[in-house]
C-alpha cells in the first residue's frame, strides 16, 4: 500500500503576494518560498502557519483556478490551534478578518470561533481548554441540535 505523507491545503486568492502579506499580519505566517511570474504576478507562495504548510495561489480564471470570491463562497474551513485564542482572534480581526461565529468557550472543551479572511476563506480559531469525555460531547451536541 502507498504511504500517505500528509495533506497540504492550497488556497486560491485573487493575489497570492497580497494574501501572503495578510496571513503574515493576521496569523504570523512565515513565507518559505514563492514562484514569481513575468510582469510581477505571483503564481504561488508557500507559507508556514504554526507547524502546518499552506500554499496560497493566485487566481487564474482562464485555467479554472478561482477563489471563493469568484465562485460565491466556500464550504471549507481551516482550523488554527493556538495556546491563546483571544490574542490570535484580536490580531486577525485587527488585520481585517470578519467574525462569523464569535469566540467563546465551547462544550467540546475549546475556546473557539470562526473568521472569514478578506479572500473569502474561513478559519476556526481554537484553544484547547479541557479534555471532555466523548460521551459528554455527544450528549451536549444532541441537546444543542434538538435531540435531547
Amino acid at each position: 500500500m502507498t504511504a500517505l505523507l500528509g495533506v497540504t491545503p492550497h488556497l486560491v486568492v485573487p493575489d497570492a503576494a497580497a494574501a501572503a502579506d495578510w496571513y503574515a499580519a493576521a496569523f504570523g505566517a512565515e513565507e518559505r518560498s514563492r514562484i514569481p511570474l513575468p510582469g510581477g504576478a505571483v503564481m504561488t507562495v508557500e507559507l508556514r502557519i504554526g507547524d502546518a504548510t499552506v500554499h496560497v495561489a493566485s487566481e487564474f480564471p482562464d485555467a479554472g483556478i478561482v477563489s471563493p470570491a469568484t465562485i460565491g463562497g466556500t464550504a471549507t474551513v481551516l482550523q488554527i490551534e493556538t495556546n491563546d485564542a483571544d490574542a490570535l482572534w484580536e490580531r486577525a480581526t485587527a488585520a481585517g478578518a470578519e467574525p462569523r461565529h464569535e469566540l467563546a468557550d465551547q462544550f467540546w472543551g475549546e475556546r473557539h470561533g470562526q473568521l472569514t479572511d478578506p479572500f473569502g476563506h474561513r478559519w476556526n480559531v481554537a484553544q484547547p481548554l479541557r479534555d471532555v469525555p466523548h460521551e459528554e460531547v455527544v450528549a451536549a451536541a444532541a441537546e444543542l441540535f434538538g435531540g435531547g
